[in-house]
């Protein structure tokens, strides 16, 4: 497959009045996860040209299923974070910040510290 799963479409729209097609879920190793460019909250527009305007989620899952070895996604990047599954990979993996985010400012900090407090014994 693809690497990814969808949610939405005519009969199960995932925004209120909207039946757009979204990326749910990126599956680590998938061929969207190697590639990089897809993120979860993506809306898909189109799949090798085809549009997924007004399709029933089945119908949806259906073109992606055949869409064959090449594939060109047309996709709307989310703006801000959508409530519900988009996010939730249900794999334990967690959803909020990367690691390094929290660890490199960390690390400068404690860097600094160790400086400012060497300054200090050198002078006394």
């Amino acid at each position: 497959g693809l690497g990814f799963n969808i949610v939405g479409g005519t009969d199960q729209q995932y925004v209120s009045n909207d039946s757009s097609i979204y990326v749910s879920r990126i599956k680590r190793d998938g061929a969207a996860y190697l590639d990089g460019r897809l993120q979860e909250g993506d809306k898909i527009l189109a799949v090798n040209g085809k549009e997924l305007k007004d399709l029933r989620h089945k119908d949806a899952v259906e073109l992606f299923r055949n869409a064959g070895y090449d594939v060109s996604l047309k996709i709307q990047r989310r703006l801000q974070p959508q409530n519900g599954p988009v996010g939730d990979r249900g794999d334990g993996e967690s959803g909020g910040l990367p690691l390094a985010a929290l660890l490199v400012p960390g690390l400068a900090l404690a860097v600094a510290a160790v400086c400012i407090l060497l300054r200090y014994r050198q002078r006394m």
